[in-house]
């Protein structure tokens, strides 16, 4: 931490300075010029800000200049490299730095390392660079330098083993000078605009392991030559627009563990060559025009991780399932919109044991759903929508207690939704649509408390919706359309708070709609037409302030139109036609642009003439009737009212004479029940270790049943710790206000001279510490870690902003993160917080301390707290949930912190740091080429940018809590949308 002291200038003599992986910040002093005799500078991995000073050039013993991750911006100086022929190691990743490369660069002739990467440099590279023969590693890749690399007469390489060129807009062919880097191991040019072919010259470089050519404009074919290439780990040429077929020669390349071909005009059979590759762990064909099926060879892939052949003109049945049966460590199939036909085999279900996505849309498969699917009981998504499928759904699939993702949609299946569905309690998205299912929906649906997706829509559904579903709080896109549903829609509705789209349409659904509906703040989309709805629109339909997309067309609506509906900014698509509407249609908002089908079929409208509307007529006669009745009623109403009110001022002060006021105390506020000490002592078998739920410094939290039933959970604080007693009234007083459904309540309190407890409301699934680090194989989806930390988000938005006392935390970590039986988060363990008085920008002192890791910068050294070092705790907590790397983890040692070592992976190799188990094929393994992006890949960033940001070492640049609820609950809205747009989650685009 701190600033780097000038006074280091000072010290002529010195020839090292490493002062990598602190938390230092500031600017780099100028007077580190005044060092000539340095000959290593590392300042990498810090806080540094602001420009790299141009007195640098002075130090011209310099042998390795070290700047990468910090916030370095402006341009390189010029004049930086002029004055240090031995410099031999340039780091100046990870920055900001702008403007173009300096030629002086090319000046250093004993350089062996460059690395400009991930900054924002632009415009050509020196053509001198690529001259440099002692050069060994250029990285300049993710910035925005562009043109053509020189031809082979200016290209001159020879120790060159790593270039990494991605990722900018270089163009022009691929030059024909690397042919002569014989000692080249990586060659990454993907995500530019290189043309021409494939150079076959390649083969002639025997050491290289890794080929990336993705996303550029190559033709031509795949040269038979890259067989050669034999110490080959990756070849990705996916994305570009290569033709012809795969040569059988690359049956060749026995080390290879990545084959990327996605995204070309590639055509032919997958050769039975491709077998032989037997370290092979992904294979990416999505994309082409290959014919045929899958070879029987992939048998002896035993290593096979993932194979996506999705998007091709592949045909036949699915025999190919026993051949892969053979692959016993396959987690992901995704075979979708080819043409396989037949039936689902019943030895599906000898598949990999570790399969966890299967998925199958958009082919001509047949037959019936095969019970045995249940014996693949680690599936996370199966996917078989826009097949032919018929017969029921086997009640056995209900088994498969992981599943998150069960798509049927568009097929023909029939029969009922069974109730058995609620054992699938771990599903995340529910999709029926479009099959032949008669029946109610079953009211067990409300035991899939994790459901965020349900889609019955285009069935024969009848009956009412079950009252059960609205109970579905985690629900965010609900579509029930077209189908036979009747009943009303009842207040519960607005229950759904985070639902983002709604579709009701054509159903057969009566009374009003509720007036609840305006609670449902989160709305995007929402379709109730072709209904039997009546009566008046909803004022409060007007609260729905994030709607885009309201259409309430042809149901039996009466009563004017709310004015309430021009104060929605967000809504561009508006349909009211067909009802029995009447009156001025609003002026503004939606309606400065509605057009007539808009508002056709409300013969009693009126007030827009330039669309065939009638103006309204004004009637002067009633005016002059009202304003009459008003002189003679209005002061007669006047005259009551203040009667009314002298009377009740009378009434009162005779009730409170004699009456003794008193001021609750913090105790008294919380007593809502009366527990008594001796009822503890049964509840809890006499504070049993059975009973014991958890322990620290503070005390003992025990699990107890009183003699109504209840379970409750019992905070026992340790007396002989000096601070319990304090620590108690804190958390009294912090919780004795608060009301939120994201806070732990405390039902009572139970208190004498030898013994202080809290009860407190019981969490049955513990706390996220536990979800974390399990050994039981519980996990949690990237979908329940971004609700369970919304729910944090708003518990601390709460406390921070909307109680009436902004309250401080100043412990937030995993272990007070409770979870409710429906994984529902609540913030506990107010024992060190604080009350904090003042403006956003307040400070108070404590001194109890939180928890080391957890703890801010700020917090830890002086002991102030404020909002800013809560969302601190937030951001590392935000880490760790998604790392599962507590940041006072082993690994994290010296100057390495759980936020250094994420931000130093962000964006471009998160797969290195977030847990494998949320990452499937949403981000790659290290086979897997970081520039293909999936949709978990993009969000996964947008989160992990949060985090970093809220736990920024400068307290001002942290994220508000009410500005981190709007951030997640965007991420959460538009990963869902994401989810409707591809239909499932895990599906190759």
């Amino acid at each position: 931490m701190g600033t780097v002291p000038d006074e280091l200038g000072s010290l002529p003599w010195l020839q090292t300075i490493d002062l990598s992986y602190n938390d230092l910040s500031g600017t780099i002093p100028r007077i580190l010029g005044n060092l000539t005799r340095l000959e290593m500078l590392d300042l990498a991995w810090n806080n540094f800000f602001g420009g790299i000073p141009h007195e640098l050039q002075n130090l011209h013993s310099l042998l390795m200049l070290r700047l990468q991750g910090n916030d370095l911006s402006g341009p390189i100086p010029e004049g930086l490299f002029n004055n240090a022929p031995n410099l031999s190691s340039i780091y100046l990743g990870v920055n900001r730095l702008t403007g173009a490369i300096p030629d002086s660069v090319s000046s250093l002739l004993k350089l062996e390392i460059l690395v400009l990467e991930k900054n924002f440099l632009s415009g050509p590279m020196p053509p001198s660079l690529f001259n440099m023969s002692q050069l060994q590693l250029l990285y300049v890749g993710r910035n925005n330098l562009s043109g053509p690399i020189p031809g082979n007469r200016n290209f001159h390489l020879p120790m060159l083993q790593v270039l990494s060129l991605q990722d900018n807009q270089f163009s022009g062919p691929i030059p024909l000078g690397l042919s002569t880097c014989k000692n080249l191991e990586q060659l990454s040019l993907s995500g530019n605009n290189f043309t021409g072919t494939v150079p076959s010259w390649l083969a002639t470089l025997p050491n290289l392991t890794r080929i990336s050519l993705s996303m550029n404009d190559l033709t031509g074919k795949i040269p038979i030559e890259l067989s050669n290439n034999t110490e080959l780990l990756v070849l990705d040429l996916s994305e570009n627009n290569l033709e012809g077929g795969i040569p059988p020669e690359l049956g060749k390349l026995r080390n290879l563990r990545f084959l990327g071909l996605a995204n070309n005009q590639i055509t032919g059979v997958i050769p039975e060559s491709i077998g032989n590759l037997s370290n092979l762990t992904q294979i990416d064909l999505v994309g082409n025009r290959l014919t045929g099926s899958i070879p029987v060879s992939f048998q002896n892939l035993l290593n096979l991780h993932r194979i996506f052949v999705f998007g091709n003109q592949l045909s036949g049945n699915l025999d190919f399932l026993a051949v892969l049966s053979k692959c016993r460590s396959l987690n992901t199939i995704n075979i979708a919109a080819n043409k396989f036909t037949g039936i689902l085999p019943p030895y599906m279900g000898n598949l990999s044991t570790v399969l966890q996505y299967f998925i199958a849309d958009k082919n001509m498969i047949t037959g019936s759903i095969p019970s045995t699917l249940a014996n693949l009981s680690n599936l996370l998504v199966l996917s078989i929508s826009g097949n032919n499928l018929s017969g029921k759904i086997p009640t056995t699939i209900t088994a498969m207690k992981n599943l998150q993702e069960l798509n049927l949609s568009n097929n023909s299946l029939s029969g009922t939704i069974v109730v058995e569905i609620s054992r699938l309690t771990s599903l995340v998205r529910l999709d029926l649509g479009g099959n032949k299912l008669i029946g109610s929906i079953p009211s067990s649906v409300s035991s899939l408390s994790q459901l965020q997706v349900m889609i019955l829509s285009q069935n024969s559904l009848s009956s009412t919706i079950p009252t059960s579903l609205w109970r579905l709080q985690k629900l965010v896109m609900l579509d029930l359309s077209r189908n036979s549903l009747s009943g009303s829609l009842p207040a519960d509705v607005g229950k759904l708070t985070a639902i983002t789209k709604m579709d009701l349409s054509s159903n057969k659904l009566s009374g009003e709609i509720p007036t609840s509906i305006g609670d449902l703040q989160m709305m995007i989309y929402l379709n109730l037409s072709s209904n039997l709805f009546e009566g008046s629109l909803p004022d409060k339909i007007g609260k729905l302030l994030s709607i885009e997309d309201l259409d309430l067309s042809s149901n039996v609506l009466s009563g004017t139109i709310p004015e309430t509906l021009t104060n929605l900014t967000h809504l561009t698509n508006l349909n009211l036609s067909f009802n029995s509407l009447g009156g001025q249609i609003p002026e503004g908002g939606v309606f400065s642009n509605i057009t007539l089908p808009s508002l056709m079929g409300n013969n009693a409208l009126c007030g827009l003439p330039h669309l065939g509307i009638a103006p309204c007529q004004s009637n002067s006669d009633q005016s002059w009737v009202k304003s009459q009745l008003l002189k003679v009623i209005l002061p007669a109403v006047l005259a009551f009212f203040v009667l009314a009110v002298c009377l009740y001022m009378l009434v009162r002060a005779k009730v409170n004479i004699g009456r003794k006021m008193t001021v609750p105390s913090d105790t008294d506020l919380l007593n809502y029940q009366l527990i008594s000490y001796h009822e503890l002592v049964r509840a809890t078998s006499n504070f049993t270790d059975d009973n014991l739920l958890g322990a620290g410094s503070f005390g003992k939290v025990f699990k107890g049943e009183l003699d109504d039933g209840s379970v409750i959970a019992i905070k026992v604080l340790n007396m002989q710790h000096e601070l319990a007693s304090k620590s108690f009234d804190t958390e009294c007083r912090a919780l004795r206000m608060a009301r939120h459904r994201n806070l732990v309540k405390i039902i009572s309190t139970c208190s004498n001279l030898d013994f202080r407890a809290l009860i407190l409301e019981y969490m049955p699934h513990g706390s996220l510490d536990d979800w974390l680090y399990s050994n039981d194989g519980r996990q949690l989806s990237f979908l329940q870690r971004v609700g369970i930390m919304l729910d944090v988000a708003m518990a601390m938005e709460y406390l921070h902003h909307q109680h009436f006392e902004a309250v401080l935390h100043c412990d937030l970590k995993p272990s007070n993160i409770l979870l409710d039986q429906d994984m529902i988060a609540h913030v506990s363990d107010f024992g060190i917080s604080k009350l904090l008085a003042g403006t956003e920008n307040s400070i108070t002192l404590t001194s109890m301390p939180g928890t080391v890791g957890y703890m801010a910068p700020e917090f830890g050294s002086t002991g102030k707290a404020s909002r800013a070092s809560d969302i601190y705790s937030y951001g590392i907590v935000l880490l760790e949930v998604f790392t599962r790397k507590k940041p006072t983890d082993a690994m994290f040692v010296g100057e390495l912190s759980l936020r250094r070592w994420v931000s130093q992976a962000f964006p471009h190799e998160l797969s290195n740091v977030v847990d494998s188990s949320i990452l499937q094929d949403g981000i790659e393994d290290e086979s897997r080429p970081p520039e293909n992006f999936s949709i978990l890949n993009i969000n996964l960033i947008s989160i992990i940018e949060l985090a970093l940001l809220c736990s920024s070492v400068v307290p001002e640049e942290r994220m508000p809590m009410k500005d981190v609820v709007v951030k997640l609950n965007k991420i959460k809205s538009n990963y869902n949308l994401q989810l409707g747009k591809h239909g499932y989650i895990h599906q190759k685009t």
